[in-house]
This record gives structure tokens, sequence and C-alpha cells, in this order.
């Protein structure tokens, strides 16, 4: 009867997950918010609370996190990596200063404290890569002159994580200064051994994983993946930075492959997850944060505005090129919901899962819209402003010459106006 009541449930989320997906494509908006209230719908306090399947949910949601990280550590190369930290650093530090910075000080005005101030300082430093590169793709810019400067930031974001994480696990552990540092120093020692071994023998990694035949491949590679990141959490090391390692070993024709049979099973269980994370949320809890949520997603999302932009003109990047690479990096998604997720499971403070999900929601909402509308709405800003100093009575100067654009940019903003 268990294993019955176990099967009921489990399809009834697959299946209502498949559907809000469905539904989230229909509208081309990311299907997070969805899977984060579905959590909540199922959760404890909600609608229909589960029972038999919560355990399994758990174990498919730890998965989601691995594969998550898995996959977007295939998407870079260990030179690539190497290369956007010499160039790209400034970038990531005013990144860092101006994103977690509001999180800390919002968490110490709350009176949670110093560790629940660095861990809320990491749910509003990192942006969602996932959610940004599908905006991306979709607004067609992938081309564009901005699009390496956002993914650069990405990057760096990414890499952050691999020291930020294992210093979370330790204060949320609760373990001395000596044991911390002992962690921290294993994480920095696999990053760096790992960054070696890709860029020194990464193409006979990938041989050695490679296989024309695509069930020996997945099977390699998850066994590896997951083996990896179980040895990474038992020396209390992330397991989500083992897997982002792994990733980053991977390259060529392994990496291709893997990640087109890994991308359903990366899209499943990371679903899974963003719910097991909405069922330990109780919604009456949501309200009372509500509004702390809101004040901190609009300080934030200007913050990584005004991030995108200062990035972007420091490439030297046209005016519309860096409102576009401000506006893409709002979302917030997968990392702040894995952060926080750790905070919650280690119950360091009742209020943080709330206010994370809120704050999730609204700019995983807010994102794509910003993306897609802060360039246009700052040229029409910009236009009434010199229209009201003409009839003020100014002298009407002619603007600055900009930077000249590719074409594939100039094509894409005839379409974004035409969109618009």
């Amino acid at each position: 009867m268990h294993s019955a009541v176990f099967l009921i449930e489990f399809g009834a989320i697959i299946l209502a997950l498949g559907l809000l997906g469905r539904f989230a494509g229909r509208f081309r908006f990311s299907p997070i918010p969805l899977y984060l209230l579905a959590g909540l719908a199922f959760g404890e306090g909600g609608l229909l609370p589960l029972g038999a399947s919560e355990e399994f949910v758990a174990i498919g949601a730890e998965i989601g996190v691995i594969l998550l990280l898995l996959m977007l550590g295939l998407e870079y190369t260990a030179s690539d990596l190497v290369s956007n930290l010499k160039t790209q650093y400034p970038a990531g530090l005013v990144d860092m200063t101006l994103n977690a910075v509001p999180g800390a000080i919002a968490a110490l005005l709350m009176g949670w404290g110093p560790v629940a101030a660095i861990v809320l300082a990491g749910v509003t430093w990192i942006s969602s890569s996932g959610v940004i590169a599908k905006v991306l793709g979709d607004l067609g810019r992938l081309g564009n002159r901005e699009t390496p400067v956002i993914l650069s930031i990405l990057v760096l974001e990414d890499l952050a994580m691999a020291v930020y994480l294992p210093i979370i696990t330790a204060l949320l552990a609760g373990v001395g200064w000596a044991a911390g540092s002992l962690t921290l120093g294993i994480a920095l020692g696999a990053a760096g051994l790992v960054l070696f071994l890709a860029v020194r023998y990464g193409r006979l990694i990938s041989r050695f994983v490679s296989s024309d035949d695509p069930e020996k491949l997945l099977l390699v590679v998850l066994g590896l993946t997951i083996l990896v990141a179980g040895i990474a959490q038992q020396l209390q090391v992330s397991a989500a930075v083992g897997a982002f390692l792994v990733g980053i070993a991977l390259s060529g024709e392994a990496a291709e492959g893997a990640h087109s049979l890994l991308a359903p099973l990366r899209d499943l269980f990371a679903a899974v997850f963003f719910v097991f994370f909405g069922l330990h949320t109780d919604p009456a809890s949501i309200p009372p944060v509500l509004l702390p949520a809101l004040l901190l997603a609009v300080v934030t999302a200007c913050t990584k505005m005004a991030t995108g932009y200062w990035a972007a003109r420091r490439a030297k990047i046209s005016v519309k090129g860096r409102w576009r690479a401000g506006g893409a990096l709002v979302a917030r998604g997968e990392f702040s919901i894995v952060i926080a997720g750790l905070a919650v499971t280690a119950g360091i403070e009742p209020s943080l899962g709330p206010l994370a999900t809120a704050y999730v929601l609204i700019l995983v909402v807010v994102g794509p819209l910003t993306a897609r509308f802060a360039q246009p709405v700052a040229a029409r800003v910009s236009r009434l402003r010199s229209r009201g100093g003409e009839g003020a009575g100014a002298v009407a100067l002619p603007a600055p010459r900009e930077p000249e654009q590719s074409a594939h940019e100039s094509l894409d903003e005839q379409n974004t106006s035409g969109r618009s």
C-alpha cells in the first residue's frame, strides 16, 4: 500500500511539473516560479501535503543540484575560465560588492546574525545562469557584443561558488576556524588540481570518458559525477562544487555528447529540486517577509543593472548594449535556492527560507522583463529628457558618437524594438 501511495504522489508531482513547464513555455517565461509554487502547494501547510514520497523527492532534489552544476561546468573549458579570471576579475569584484553587500546588510538589520548575513549575501549576489542563458537565446542576443561580458560575469560567479559553498558549509555545520580553514583548503586544492588537469590533460580525460555508444557515455559521465560529488561531500566540500569541477574537466565531443544526453535528466531533477525547496517552506511564513523581499529585490535589481552597465562600458560596448547587459543579469534562480536550501537544512534562521523563496519568485519573473525592456525604456527616458531640455530653452548638443556595433547587434536592436 505504501508503494502504491508513493507512485501516485510522485507521478502526480511529475505530471504537474510537466503541465506547468508547458504552460510557461507557451508564454515564454521561466518555469522556476511555477515549480516553487508547486512545492508550496504540496508542502506542509499547502493544499495537498505529501507523505510517502517526500524522502524520494529529497534524493531527487540532491541529484538535481548535482546535475545543474555539472551542466554548468560543461558550458566552459578550463582555458576559458583562466582567460576570464585574467581579464574580467574587476567586473567580478564590482559584482560581488554591489550585490552581496545589500543581502548582508538586510540580514543584520533584521537581527539574523553574521552566519545568516553571509548566506543572504550569497542569495542576492549570484545571478541565474540557466534563466539568463535561456532569455538570451529567446531574444536572439547570443551573438551580440555585450553577451561575452554577461557570460564572463556569470563564469566568475560560478568560480566564486567553488570557494563560497565550502565556507558556507563549514559555517552552517558550526565547525571551528581550524576545521573551516581545512575545508576551504581542500576545496581550493581540489579546484586548482582539477583546473590544472583540465588544462594539461583535458583531452586525455575526455578521450577516456568519450564513447560512441550514448548509453555507455551517459553511465560513465553520470556515475563519475555522482561519485566525485559524494567524495566531495564526504570531505565536507559541497557536492555541487565537485559536480561543477567534473563538468569543467570534460571538453570536446565528450562534453557535447554528455550535454545532449543529460539535458532532459537535468531538467527533470532540477524541477524536483525547486519543488523540494518549496516543500520545506510554509506558505503562511511568506507574507510576513514579503515586504523585505520586495525591497531587497528592488535594490539588488538596480545593483545588478549597474554591474552589467559598468562591465559593458569597461569593454567599450555601446550605451544600448550596456543597458541590455545590465537588464540581463537581474534574474536570480538556482544558485540562490541552493544557498538558501543549505541554510534551511541547517535550521539557522526560520525566516530565511521564506524570504529567499519570495525573493527568487520576484526576480525570476522580473529578470526576463528587464532583459527585454531595460534598453528600450532607457532610450525612451533619454528622449523625453532631451525634449524637456530643448523645451526649456536649452541648446541641443549633438549626441556623442558611440562605438560601432556588429551587424548582429544592430539587427537584434531592430528585432527588439519590433517586439516592444
